[in-house]
């Protein structure tokens, strides 16, 4: 398999990127190949001699964090993310990571890359730590903003396989996020969802949950739309940044609030493995990110995903 990498993407690239290579290559098992996309003269000043099972794409243009994402894809062809999902349309990587301008990487998606048939919309999830151990998985937590009942049925098959494969949770349940326990609780959105989860026999659905329960694992898989998701996410981002402050971020519970710990979020719903990462990614979350695609492939994540929805 060969994972390409955004080396210009991200605050604190190519440094960061760089030294998170570094990282994934000390225990890298093999057969497994990085391609390199960025300035070919920054990547020298690292590897004068490239590291075995890596290469290295020149891309002499950068799309910048406050660019206009269609405008600068359109723009800058030879943009370092540009040619990444122009390598991954083409098959000669298969999968692609960038911590990059984030707009620009869900245009990237749309325009490179194809929905896997029968998804009407692509989601991003986010893993959120459960007090007693393990991760449950929110999702939209951004993309879909507003969206229909199927949108949220759709996001709940793809988060239990998700789920599955890559959180190693056997048979993941799913809640319904709502303001509310009992059926018929929520505004227009929840109410006909409920109904739609509750009959599909792909998932293990358990019914609404509640803000107070989306740290305790009552669910695995926590589903809403991404206005919600995303208020959730910056909300959990919060919560380690007041651990750091007061000295509690060492805490096993706190440290898995940091995102280094997973690394970025994968774009579920579409055909090959994209992981967007945070703009302030260090070495330590590119790591992750890699070993994240490396597992998106070794568990055949997006044929299962094809296989299911070609089920229902």
């Amino acid at each position: 398999m060969t994972i390409g990498i955004d080396m210009m993407g991200g605050d604190y690239a190519p440094q960061a990127t760089l030294q998170g290579v570094d990282l994934f290559l000390q225990d890298a098992r093999p057969g497994i190949r990085l391609k390199l996309i960025g300035k070919e003269h920054l990547i020298r000043e690292h590897y004068p001699v490239l590291p075995d099972h890596v290469t290295l794409v020149h891309a002499p243009d950068v799309i910048d964090m406050n660019e206009h994402p269609t405008r600068a894809l359109r723009e800058k062809p030879q943009a370092s993310m540009s040619i990444g999902f122009q390598l991954l349309a083409q098959g000669e990587i298969d999968a692609f990571i960038s911590a990059g301008n984030t707009g620009a990487m869900m245009v990237g998606v749309f325009y490179s890359i194809k929905a896997i048939e029968g998804v009407l919309r692509p989601t991003i999830s986010t893993v959120m730590p459960k007090a007693h151990g393990g991760y449950g998985l929110i999702l939209d937590v951004g993309l879909q903003a507003d969206c229909k009942p199927e949108n949220l049925l759709q996001n709940a098959i793809l988060g239990s396989i998700y789920a599955q494969n890559i959180l190693e949770i056997e048979q993941p349940t799913v809640g319904l996020i709502n303001i509310g326990e009992e059926e018929g609780k929520g505004n227009l959105l929840a109410q006909a969802a409920y109904k739609l989860l509750k009959e599909n026999k792909l998932i293990h659905f358990i019914g609404n949950i509640e803000g107070r329960d989306l740290l305790t694992g009552k669910a695995d898989v926590m589903v809403c739309d991404g206005f919600t998701g995303n208020v959730i996410l910056k909300l959990g981002e919060s919560i380690f940044d007041i651990a750091k402050s007061r000295q509690l971020h060492e805490d096993d519970y706190f440290q898995r609030f940091n995102f280094e710990t997973y690394g970025g979020t994968p774009i579920l719903g579409v055909d090959k493995p994209v992981i967007v990462g945070h703009g302030i990614s260090t070495a330590r979350a590119f790591k992750n990110m890699i070993l994240l695609a490396v597992k998106m492939i070794e568990t055949r994540l997006l044929e299962k995903m094809k296989q299911n929805f070609v089920t229902e």
